[in-house]
């Protein structure tokens, strides 16, 4: 399962096919509930719609036992949007809703708008703050560090932009808008633009995957100002559609690599190269999403449909913990307590699992989120 860095020519489209068959593939369980991780202990699990007709956030409380109840349902002040192509996945990115905890702030994208709607977070309770322009073209992924955030634009060759946090409002930071150089016309679109941005866990460097247009993880410098070095180190990953983003425990890198169905480990060095440490297959379909839990790694694999549990080592060393089934079309993930909640696009749904020893899934049940069938976006606060 270790170091599969080779793909053929056709595995952009297997991936999209994989996508469309995880859509019409058979539930995981019909149930639905009744009434610390990387994302902490909260009791409050938000799911965004990316509904085109108006994009929402609905708010759901967890119970002891793991299962979700719907709390409320809060408008973004903008549209969702779907890249062409996408099936289960309309923006085919991995943060595209993102919990500040530090400022109780949730940010979420109106790819539809082109802006970025700002939240105050007070339990299960949402306030709009802001609708802000994302300084670019159908942004995808937000990430936060301190008070500083960062924006990723999808079209038009891609872009970051940069803001400063300020009593629940954000500031653009002049001069902080960077390019990706993408290829704009490259298709199947939702998988030839940008999966993600990120930070460092020291906020030193942004990071960005490509996808398959260019098959690069991007590292940006990150300056006291809040800007950007001029452009990013571009590290070529031929072959992987690098896609998701997280860090294990020890800091590693880790990347969710829909090329060979993968998730990756890398070391990343000050200077903004990465060292692969070790790959290891699942065996599934379009492995595009990935979440840190409980000290273990959690893949989507939107094709199988299923998610995938890795633990990793002090050394970055991966194994594979096994595959559980998800209702049909798999993406984003984010672990509450001991529980991980696996959002999935074909039907709108959000699976419910209790979070075992070694890595192991016990299906609770699971929430059909009103309005979001293709939708991406959850986090818990």
């Amino acid at each position: 399962m270790k170091h599969l860095r080779s793909i053929g020519p056709a595995a952009v489209m297997a991936i999209a096919v994989a996508a469309t068959l995880g859509a019409v593939a058979g539930p995981a369980s019909a149930a639905t509930s009744q009434s610390a991780d990387h994302h902490g202990d909260g009791r409050t699990v938000f799911v965004q719609t990316d509904n085109t007709a108006g994009n929402q956030v609905v708010a759901y409380d967890r119970a002891r036992n793991g299962s979700l109840t719907q709390a409320g349902t809060y408008s973004t002040g903008g549209l969702g949007g779907i890249l062409a192509g996408s099936v289960v996945d309309h923006l085919a990115s991995q943060g595209s809703l993102t919990y500040d905890r530090q400022h109780s702030t949730l940010y979420a994208v109106n790819a539809g708008s082109n802006t970025i709607a700002v939240f105050s977070v007070r339990g299960d309770h949402l306030r709009l703050r802001q609708v802000i322009g994302s300084g670019g073209t159908f942004p995808v992924s937000v990430a936060v560090h301190g008070d500083l955030v960062y924006v990723l634009n999808a079209e038009n060759g891609g872009s970051v932009q940069g803001y400063r946090s300020f009593f629940g409002r954000l500031f653009r930071v002049p001069r902080s808008h960077r390019a990706l150089g993408l290829d704009p016309t490259a298709t199947p679109q939702f998988t030839h633009t940008p999966g993600q941005v990120a930070f460092s866990p020291d906020g030193s460097q942004l990071i960005v995957t490509t996808k398959a247009n260019g098959n690069d993880i991007d590292v940006f410098g990150v300056h006291f100002n809040g800007r950007l070095s001029a452009a990013p180190v571009v590290n070529s990953e031929p072959g992987t559609v690098p896609f998701g983003i997280t860090f294990d425990r020890a800091g590693h890198l880790a990347i969710a690599e829909a090329g060979p169905n993968a998730l990756a480990t890398f070391a990343l060095s000050p200077d903004g190269t990465v060292t692969l440490l070790d790959a290891a297959g699942n065996g599934q379909a379009a492995t595009c999403w990935v979440a840190p839990a409980r000290g273990l790694l959690f893949a989507s694999n939107a094709g199988s449909p299923s998610v995938s549990g890795y633990s990793s080592s002090f050394s970055g060393q991966l194994t594979l913990a096994g595959s559980t089934t998800t209702d049909p079309g798999t993406v984003d993930a984010t672990a509450s307590g001991r529980f991980l909640y696996v959002q999935t696009g074909g039907k709108g749904i959000v699976d419910e699992f209790a979070i075992g020893a070694g890595g192991s899934l016990t299906e609770i049940g699971s929430v059909t989120v009103p309005g979001a069938v293709g939708g991406e976006g959850i986090t818990a606060a």
